[in-house]
């Protein structure tokens, strides 16, 4: 289920453009990847509960990139405003 609305959606890819992407108000929901190293993902986590955008955690990061449409994985993927 939450793959496919990755893959139906407009996307930005990893924490630091995420990040910039919540900053600029043009994120609506946050895919995190459990797989992931936590360094990697606890500044989006942490920004998106601040800001309350939702954060829905998916157990792969390779099934997440693939959903973006990438041939590596995506520890962190920003839904963006349509």
């Amino acid at each position: 289920m939450s793959y496919d609305k990755v893959r139906a959606s407009q996307t930005i890819i990893g924490t630091k453009q995420a990040v910039k992407a919540m900053q600029a108000g043009s994120v609506k929901e946050l895919f995190v990847a459990l797989d992931a190293d936590k360094w990697v993902t606890d500044l989006a986590i942490s920004f998106a509960r601040e800001i309350g955008i939702p954060v829905i955690l998916v157990e792969s990061k390779k099934e997440l990139g693939k959903a973006c449409g990438i041939h590596v994985g995506a520890a962190v993927v920003a839904i963006t405003v349509e």
